[in-house]
Formats: structure tokens, sequence, C-alpha cells
């Protein structure tokens, strides 16, 4: 019987929580986390799509989505310094001085080394692709990457996971999601993928380990 294939998302699981993300961009920019989450939902809300799926499957570039947010903000709140946004080249403003989460870098290195398959799969952003595999490269390769700007489907949608096992030669039946949004892992499970709601570290790491039989790196 095959192990199963291990899938780490990236932002929130192999980076840090979002909510540390936003803060630290409020620190570089003066960007209330709030003012830029509801300038991302108004611009994918004047498309039709889901927060963030305009730059996630690539129908926007990052440079026309950071001046439809420049403009949503302006007419938001006149009042708002913009000067330190780099809005138009969002993702190396957003991305610098970002670390991986030590503990999920070696949660995946953990199942390659124990002859696990290992993957990404990843609502991502094309131009961010330099600025995110800095962050994740002391992981170290895996088996398989989908990233949602290549494809044109992000997660939650059910094909982002047909697609991914197919990809990787694997059945869903042995595929294991680790991802921080719980509607991602409820999508994954129906597609028949076993998922992990990424809480925190060692949360994560006792599922894995109920799941997969991982030992314990803790």
């Amino acid at each position: 019987m095959p192990l199963p294939m291990v899938w780490f998302d990236f932002g929130g699981v192999l980076s840090p929580p979002l909510d540390e993300l936003y803060d630290a961009y409020h620190r570089k920019t003066g960007i209330l986390p709030a003012q830029l989450q509801a300038a991302i939902k108004e611009v994918a809300d004047e498309m039709g799509m889901p927060t963030l799926a305009p730059v996630e499957i690539a129908a926007l570039t990052e440079a026309e989505w950071g001046r439809r947010l420049r403009r949503v903000l302006t007419s938001r709140h006149p009042e708002l310094d913009l000067s330190r946004a780099r809005l138009e080249g969002f993702g190396e403003q957003w991305f610098d001085g970002v670390t991986a989460n030590p503990v999920m870098v070696c949660a995946l290195r953990n199942a390659r080394d124990n002859g696990f398959r290992v993957g990404i799969l990843s609502n991502n952003v094309v131009e961010w692709e330099p600025y995110w595999r800095a962050i994740v490269a002391p992981a170290g390769e895996v088996d398989c990457l989908i990233d949602s700007c290549k494809v044109g489907v992000r997660k939650p949608d059910p094909e982002i996971f047909d697609l991914a096992a197919k990809a990787a030669g694997v059945t869903p039946e042995d595929c294991v999601l680790v991802d921080d949004l719980a509607g991602n892992c409820a999508a994954a499970r129906r597609q028949g993928w076993q998922a992990v709601h990424f809480r925190d570290n060692r949360q994560v790491l006792a599922e894995l380990r109920h799941l997969t039989g991982l030992p314990s790196i803790l």
C-alpha cells in the first residue's frame, strides 16, 4: 500500500500566519489590515470573483490589481497616506523580511525523509513566485507543485484537487492536505482527500502523526 502524499499550503502554513503578514504590511505602509482586506474584497467584487481570485488565477496582473487597490483605498480613505505603499509591486513589499514557518518546513522535510512524497498546493500570484520560493527554499525540493495562477483554478474549487492528484500520479485517497483555511480542507475532503486544518504547529504535527504514522519532530 503506497504511503500518503502530503501537500502543504504556502500562505499561513509554510509561511507565518496571515494575520502576522497583514500586521507586518501595516508597519511597512501604514495601511490597516481591515482597510487592505476591504479593498482587496472590493476589487474582487467588482469582477464578480472571490477575494484574491483576480490575481490568484491571473485574471489581472499584479500591477493592474495594485492600481485598482490604490483607487479603492484612495476613494474609501482619502486621508490615508499611501506614499509608502508599493501596491503595483505588492508582492515584493508584502514578502520583504518574511521567513518560513520553521516547524512546518521541518514537517515537510520529515515527511520526505521518511519516504513520503510531498507537494505544495497553493493559491498564489504569478509575480510573487520569486519571493515565496525564496521563503520556502529551506524545505528543499518537492515532488509536485500546483500553483493556482498557473493552472487557472484555485482552492476551494474541486477541480484543483483533482488536477493535483492527477499531476502527481496518485489517487485522491492517497492525498493529505495541510491548509490554514477550513473551507479548503472541507473541499479537499469532498474530493476524497484527507485534510488537516492548520491552527497551530503542535496540532498539525499530532494530526499528521495520527493520519500517516509520521514520527514526531517535537
